[in-house]
């Protein structure tokens, strides 16, 4: 579903979220739907695992990707791994890009926005629409704090403060007149785990972020994602989540 009430921008109304959540898809159906990557000069901020960015180089051989990531445990495993030409990894966060003004057609965050501090986020969206090229596009994908899911996260991870701060810095933005606002797409992400063993491994124990449990919110955690599973029949769940795409002014 794309859309656009939560603060008036231009001639469109950004929503933090929308009454209806939107279809049941991989994100791969949405960017590619909303984006002209083939050829493009490509900049990933926060790319986590870059499965994303991956994808992307393997469809489209012509474009030329740039994936940052702060996470030095995680940009490691990145740089050990399998190497594609057309896809170069770096360390950098997205307050400070170690390239030209007009470097990228195409700037994307994979629900990575929330994790800039705070103090620099309004720094952040500068920097993005430096690098980016008139005209060009930047991508923004962020979870809603809603559903089944997040009610298992918020346990030990509580992220409603942040992903409010990343969706102001957006508005901010555009209202300043650093971006326009082409569109928002509100749709559903499946998140499937093997088991609870998985869910840990990956979401508890995820290098970016420390999280230290005590006894209760483990317990509670384990309660909430085994009801769940329980009444889905199989560890998986629908993560809401909005895209905010905006053009750089030429």
């Amino acid at each position: 579903m794309q859309g656009a009430v939560d603060g008036q921008v231009g001639r469109i109304a950004m929503r933090i979220a929308a009454d209806d959540p939107g279809e049941l898809t991989g994100e791969s159906k949405v960017y590619e739907r909303l984006l002209p990557l083939a050829g493009a000069r490509v900049l990933e901020l926060g790319c986590g695992k870059a499965e994303h960015t991956r994808g992307i180089a393997r469809r489209h051989p012509d474009t030329q990707i740039v994936a940052l990531e702060v996470d030095e445990v995680q940009l490691a495993e990145n740089l050990a791994g399998p190497q594609l030409p057309n896809l170069r990894f770096g360390r950098g966060g997205a307050q400070a890009i170690d390239h030209p003004d007009g470097s990228f057609d195409v700037v994307m965050m994979f629900k990575s926005l929330h994790h800039v501090p705070g103090a620099v986020l309004d720094q952040a969206m500068d920097e993005i629409a430096r690098v980016t090229k008139p005209g060009g596009l930047v991508y923004v994908s962020e979870p809603i704090f809603a559903g089944a899911y997040n009610e298992v996260i918020r346990v030990f991870h509580d992220e409603q403060k942040v992903r409010q701060a990343a969706f102001d810095a957006v508005a901010g933005a555009v209202g300043r007149g650093r971006f326009e606002l082409v569109s928002q797409t509100f749709f559903r992400s499946p998140v499937v785990f093997e088991d609870f063993a998985d869910f840990e491994r990956k979401m508890i124990g995820a290098t970016h972020t420390i999280h230290r449990l005590t006894d209760a919110q483990y317990r509670e955690v384990r309660e909430r994602f085994a009801a769940h599973v329980a009444k889905a029949g199989a560890p998986r769940f629908e993560a809401p989540m909005r895209v905010d795409l905006l053009r750089r002014p030429e």
